[in-house]
């Protein structure tokens, strides 16, 4: 069966192709949709003249997308989703559609929507000058971007990180090393990081060489917002009436600003950090044996280095419970995460059973491929979070690194289970082309029960 004849239905035509079905086999042309409604046909072998209908396409208000409905006795391939006759499913640009059997020799199609001047204006381009993207320290493109305020400047994070060293060694105040301002806080800014990025790869010659970079990554010590403490103006006589506590938070950050706790006491010029969790503030302390930022997102939370110094609460500062910072093995698990296997609540079922047939406890399944983590037994590849080769069960994480951590393991759990000592009905399910990556079961709940997605995908991995 040759596919790839459109025929029209009673749609009025457009003025140009909107769409396309590109054929993977380059010896078949493509099949070009210009109207809001179209049907496909095949050419039967071995006749001339016969068509028969294979789907039919309709174009979404969105200009970007498209209902196939499936208009042959065969079943159609979407994404890896049967459409069986007569239903329909929505495809994007870039979808894969084979109508038919695999096995039976059927073209596979790409659905390519084209860009028009309608969907182009939704694109917004912004055009840099790369010299206004460049570090005033190093006089090369950011690296790690962090922005200083009140003066919005940027500079390398490596970079921005030493002038902070060699500023609290000589002067009570950190100043901007481009226009002299004083600096009150300091931050990464992920925004200017995707420019960065961007300049990089429109133009390789401005990367500079591995080996520069990781020495410039050894001085970076921002990782969360840095609160700088800034000479305090003396005070006007009216600002002696404001209420005693507000006085007292703003010229004391935090609880040890103003007090000392197990022989540390903030002077005027200690950094702080803002706690991710409460909003709090700590001092920042980089020779303190008590982590202050959690080593899977670098995001700071107070709660551990807050116990340690036996700080439990304070009126006139928010103080985080110790329980948003702790280290992996003095945590406890009680349920599946929402996140394991890519929010499939069918996959978690099955999951769920297969711990239960075990005999065993999450806690202890868990547990159990925790000492294989150790054990360097486990391919951290895709394990979602930063730093992952530093991580172990020693290591300090936060609520949402735990149950990331709990979904990569859980991932690990389920594919080393021998399929025949799967529940029975998931035993018999064909894995999904795409497995993991499978986009398709956040949207079709019938595909994401049907098809076995704790699997590595196998579209496209011959090539």
């Amino acid at each position: 069966m040759n596919d790839g004849v459109g025929e029209s239905s009673n749609s009025k035509p457009l003025d140009e192709i909107w769409a396309k079905l590109v054929p993977l086999d380059l010896g078949y042309s493509d099949v070009d949709l210009k109207l809001a409604e179209m049907v496909v046909c095949s050419e039967i072998k071995g006749s001339s003249s016969e068509n028969q209908e294979w789907c039919k396409i309709t174009r979404n208000s969105d200009l970007c997308s498209a209902m196939l409905q499936n208009k042959s006795s065969n079943i159609v391939l979407v994404d890896g989703t049967v459409v069986e006759t007569e239903d329909t499913c929505l495809i994007k640009c870039g979808s894969e559609i084979v109508p038919g059997n695999v096995e039976d020799g059927s073209l596979r199609y790409i659905f390519r929507v084209m860009a028009t001047e309608q969907s182009s204006t939704k694109k917004l381009k912004i055009m840099l000058d790369v010299e206004h993207a460049k570090c005033s320290i190093c006089l090369n493109v950011w690296h790690d971007v962090v922005t200083g305020a009140p003066c919005l400047h940027n500079f390398c994070n490596g970079c921005f990180s030493e002038w902070l060293r060699r500023s609290q060694e000589k002067h009570s105040s950190v100043l901007c090393p481009q226009c002299r301002a004083v600096v009150q806080f300091v931050g990464r800014n992920h925004f200017l990081h995707n420019i960065e990025e961007d300049i990089l790869q429109s133009d390789s010659s401005l990367k500079r060489p591995d080996e520069e970079l990781a020495i410039l990554d050894s001085y970076a010590v921002i990782k969360s917002p840095l609160v700088l403490n800034v000479e305090r103006k003396t005070k006007r006589k009216r600002d002696l009436s404001l209420p005693s506590i507000e006085s007292n938070a703003a010229e004391h950050p935090c609880p040890q600003c103003g007090t000392q706790y197990s022989g540390f006491q903030c002077n005027s010029d200690t950094m702080h950090l803002q706690c991710h969790a409460c909003g709090g503030m700590m001092p920042s302390r980089s020779n303190s044996s008590v982590p202050q930022h959690c080593i899977g997102c670098d995001r700071a939370f107070c709660g551990a280095y807050w116990h340690s110094q036996g700080v439990n609460g304070i009126d006139s500062h928010p103080v985080c419970s110790q329980e948003t910072l702790k280290p992996i093995s003095e945590r406890t698990v009680t349920r599946i995460p929402t996140l394991a296997h890519d929010r499939n609540r069918h996959e978690q079922d099955v999951t769920e059973r297969c711990i239960q047939q075990t005999g065993s406890t999450l806690q202890s399944v868990i547990r159990e491929w925790i000492t294989k983590l150790n054990n360097r037994e486990i391919d951290r590849t895709r394990m979602p979070l930063k730093h992952a080769e530093m991580i172990t069960d020693g290591t300090h994480v936060c609520n949402d690194c735990y149950d990331k951590l709990v979904s990569f393991l859980l991932y690990w759990f389920r594919i080393s289970i021998p399929k025949y000592h799967l529940p029975p009905e998931a035993s018999q399910r064909e894995n999904c082309w795409y497995g993991y990556a499978c986009r398709t079961q956040h949207h079709s709940d019938d595909h994401a029960r049907k098809r076995n997605h704790v699997c590595r995908p196998t579209r496209g991995s011959h090539m």
